[in-house]
Parts: structure tokens; C-alpha cells; sequence
């Protein structure tokens, strides 16, 4: 009887936000060990871009990021309402967001001349993907990119090679505990970057000042 009065509040998002703000108030980092250091760096550099006064847009949305910045403004997407491998949205953005997104695509590259479109000349893309991650269909799961072949990827889509940065983050520990639950960072797990062992990819990309309006 307990259980199914209370279920319903404890997977509610108050409580789970209630629950989150109590760890992190007590030091337990809540964030998913594989990303805390992908939204530390990603996070800075959407500082260093005055987010104020950015139109951003997120495909697939979440909480991170609109919880995280006053943009001027803030659009999410949602998968199937919008497919960002076959549809563009007619709004121009300053900044577009895919976090964890474009493994689970069946057509990247189509995705991501979609979102060249819809930026702004001057505009900046922000994509983070896992690599040394176990497949999570969501739907489906279809794709892994080092940095190089991100960069690749973002150049094929538009972007020109020196207007795109790209960074890694992983360790052995980190790609061991995650391979039956995703772990959270918590008070202690390592943040020491191994290299050769990344764990989540991230990229900047610049679309030109004198690209075309589209």
C-alpha cells in the first residue's frame, strides 16, 4: 500500500530534483560520470560566447542545458515530431546543441548539413557523442567517432576544418564501470584523462561570417 501511494511522488520530477539538489548540496556530484568533464569544458565555452544573447536550439532536449543558461532564447526538439536527418525548422540559430544524439541516428551526415542550415552565419555547433561506450538503442544505436573522425564528419557536413575544435575525455575505470550501469560521478570516481581510452567526444564548430544566408 506504501509502495503504491508513494511510487508515483518518488518518480515524479520534483522528487528526483529535490533528491539531486540534496546530494549535490552535500558534495555527490549527480552527474553521469562519463560527461562531467564534457559539460565542465563545453559549458565554459558557451560562457565565452555570452549565452544572453544567444537564440540556441537543442536537438532531442534535455534538462542540462536549459537549466544551465539564460539563452535570449531556448528551442528543444523532440524526436519523431521532428526528424533532424529530414527536416530543417525555418528559425536561424546562434547556437545549436546535439548532446548524445547523433550515435543514434541512422543518417549523421544528413543531420548534420540540417543543422549547418540552420545556423546562423557565424553560428556555432556544439555535438557530443560517446565512444568507448556500450550500445544503449535510443531507438536504435548506429554510430562511435574518435575527434578525428567527428571532425571529418562536421567537415563533410559544411563546416571548414580550421572552424572546428574537438576534445575527449575517458579513462580505463570510467569505460569499465559503465559496462553494466551508468555511473554516477559522486564524491570520488577519477577525472584523469587517459587519452586512449575517451570515453565521450566533443566538437565546436563555426559556421563562416560570409557563409550564404540559407
Amino acid at each position: 500500500m506504501l509502495e503504491a501511494t508513494l511510487g508515483p511522488f518518488m518518480r515524479s520530477a520534483s522528487f528526483r530534483k529535490r533528491v539531486r539538489n540534496g546530494l549535490n548540496a552535500v558534495g555527490f556530484d549527480t552527474t553521469d560520470w562519463v560527461r562531467v568533464v564534457m559539460y565542465r569544458e563545453c559549458f565554459a565555452f558557451v560562457r565565452s560566447l555570452d549565452p544572453q544573447q544567444l537564440d540556441a536550439l537543442e536537438i532531442s532536449g534535455g534538462l542540462q542545458w536549459s537549466r544551465a543558461f539564460d539563452f535570449r532564447s531556448y528551442s528543444a526538439t523532440a524526436y519523431p515530431g521532428f526528424d533532424i536527418c529530414a527536416e530543417t525548422m525555418e528559425r536561424r540559430f546562434d547556437l545549436i546543441i546535439a548532446d548524445q544524439v547523433f550515435e543514434h541516428l541512422k543518417w549523421p551526415m544528413r543531420a548534420g548539413r540540417n543543422v549547418y542550415q540552420m545556423l546562423r552565419p557565424g553560428g556555432h555547433f556544439i555535438i557530443c557523442t560517446p565512444f568507448m561506450i556500450r550500445v544503449h538503442a535510443s531507438p536504435i544505436d548506429c554510430s562511435r567517432w574518435t575527434e578525428q573522425g567527428l571532425s571529418c564528419l562536421l567537415q563533410e557536413c559544411g563546416f571548414p576544418e580550421d572552424a572546428i575544435t574537438t576534445a575527449s575525455w575517458g579513462n580505463r575505470a570510467c569505460v569499465k564501470s559503465n559496462f553494466l550501469k551508468w555511473r554516477r560521478h559522486g564524491w570520488y570516481r577519477s577525472l584523469r584523462n587517459e587519452p586512449d581510452f575517451p570515453v565521450m567526444v566533443w566538437a565546436y564548430a563555426r559556421k563562416p561570417l560570409d557563409a550564404p544566408a540559407a
